[in-house]
């Protein structure tokens, strides 16, 4: 859940900046669920059965922290979807491409898909992608089988559900913010005041329909017994303008 999709609790007056924050913890991208969620999903005998959609869906349970299946929903990685046929490195709407990606020269199929993800760095020596790769032969062909019938249209592509933070309701829209010291003091729409060290809060960007609406930055909770959070704004130019340096 994210602060622009929960709902204030009775508490939140209460235990005051803790409560806020605690409202949305964020998502960590951790590599080593890829074999929990692998082991989980696989039956030991699937290396043989060609590649199973359905299976490959929880399987890519352990994507969706770096990428999405819909179109032009870039995250961490690229998007997903209408993988099948396309060079690697070529969606024009992904910016951080390594070098080594984009002079692969390699096109996605079910063998360059199944050498990828059995050893990402063996394929493209140089990737920056941390992942180590799917040792079960099994969940590799059933990932890419999902990969596919995503790409086809007979499978939903399921993943993260972004927030939309352009409904974020009040209590998580930041009506002003200043920096004094070491501690940001942000007031919210709804009047309530927070105070966060410095090192706690990410100053973020959020440019596409996701995004907050310009000049109504949000805060979103970042876990960490809720301590931190992020303020996402639209732009960058926003950043500067809106918050004061000042003490009162």
């Amino acid at each position: 859940m994210n602060a622009a999709s929960r709902r204030t609790s009775p508490n939140d007056a209460k235990h005051g900046t803790a409560a806020v924050l605690q409202r949305a913890p964020g998502r960590l991208a951790i590599i080593g669920i890829v074999a929990g969620l692998v082991a989980t999903a696989m039956p030991s005998g699937a290396a043989e059965s060609g590649g199973d959609a359905k299976r490959g869906a929880k399987v890519f349970q352990a994507c969706v922290a770096c990428h999405s299946l819909q179109p032009n929903r870039h995250m961490t990685g690229p998007s997903l979807a209408q993988l099948f046929g396309r060079k690697a490195g070529a969606d024009k709407g992904f910016l951080r491409y390594s070098d080594a990606m984009l002079k692969a020269g390699i096109v996605w199929n079910e063998g360059t898909l199944d050498d990828w993800l059995t050893n990402p760095a063996r394929l493209i020596p140089g990737t920056e992608m941390a992942f180590a790769g799917i040792p079960n032969q099994g969940a590799r062909r059933d990932l890419i089988a999902y990969l596919r019938a995503v790409s086809e249209g007979s499978e939903a592509p399921r993943g993260p559900r972004m927030p939309r933070l352009k409904a974020a309701q009040a209590q998580d829209v930041i009506k002003s913010m200043r920096h004094c010291g070491d501690t940001y003091f942000l007031t919210t729409g709804d009047g309530r005041n927070l105070k966060i060290w410095e090192f706690n809060l990410r100053l973020k960007i959020d440019s596409s329909e996701f995004g907050p609406h310009p000049g109504r930055p949000v805060i979103v909770g970042m876990g960490m017994q809720g301590d931190r959070a992020a303020v996402v704004f639209t732009q960058p130019s926003e950043i500067s303008s809106f918050i004061q340096q000042k003490c009162e």
